[in-house]
């Protein structure tokens, strides 16, 4: 049974950053982590819980195949409060109408959107409260933020962007790319590292005369995407229907 305002979450995706977001729910007793969908028929009908050796009360949590799936009669049977979306670009087809037709909350943390995406994202707004960040951590965020201001303060200011991740990822990262967008500049300013170890490291250099300041953003486990989207989903909690973004949601904070 639904704990008092206790939020229901239904999960898409369940690979590296997933079962660490998935970890972190089971975990907070202000939600609960009602179903998990991915595409491998793998762990198809176990219990997240027991793959990632949590114990918990939450007696739901099951893993389903999308292949084995009726995914309306899933939203029916154990219906949540909010989609959280850590598959890939075109996961949003699979379930977007479904969720903004039955008035889901839908976050969205997928890195790389093409114009199409986003644009359905948008429509699927029209109906429900959908929230998309490339970067879903808390940190992260705010780093954008407070670049954002500082550049306000010192437009003239010399800034470099660099990104770093793990051996593999390919192409710019989605957040430097949010970053780049965000302080008006253009992509060639960014300078990207692959290197096996690194989670994902963030830096935006100022250069002032004389000076210069660094804002640094590392995330030490995949944990923090967990702790990025609880953040979120409580803060949509009393969003009416809407396209929103992290900023959206942080900068009430800094209002006195």
């Amino acid at each position: 049974m639904k704990k008092r305002n206790t939020m229901r979450i239904g999960l898409i995706g369940f690979g590296k950053t997933g079962k660490a977001v998935a970890s972190v729910i089971l975990q907070n007793e202000n939600f609960e982590l009602s179903w998990i969908l991915r595409r491998k028929k793998l762990l198809d009908h176990r219990s997240a819980a027991e793959v990632l050796g949590i114990e918990t009360n939450n007696t739901e949590g099951l893993i389903y195949s999308t292949s084995n799936t009726n995914l309306e009669n899933l939203m029916d049977s154990f219906p949540v409060d909010a989609i959280i979306d850590f598959s890939s670009g075109e996961g949003i087809y699979t379930y977007g109408e479904l969720a903004a037709k039955r008035k889901i909350k839908i976050i969205s943390a997928i890195s790389h959107y093409k114009p199409k995406e986003i644009a359905f994202l948008q429509k699927l707004a029209q109906q429900t409260t959908v929230f998309w960040s490339p970067n879903i951590t808390l940190g992260v965020n705010y780093l954008m933020i407070s670049a954002k201001y500082l550049k306000k303060i010192a437009p003239w200011v010399d800034i470099e962007i660099v990104e770093e991740h793990f051996k593999g990822k390919e192409g710019i990262s989605g957040t430097a790319l949010k970053i780049a967008e965000v302080l008006d500049m253009d992509k060639a300013q960014i300078n990207s590292i692959r290197a096996g170890g690194i989670v994902g490291r963030h830096e935006i250099i100022f250069g002032f005369p004389y000076q210069t300041v660094r804002l640094i953003h590392e995330s030490i486990s995949r944990e923090a995407f967990g702790n990025g989207v609880l953040f979120v989903a409580e803060n949509l909690k009393d969003k009416q229907v809407g396209f929103y973004n992290f900023e959206d949601l942080l900068l009430p904070y800094f209002v006195d």
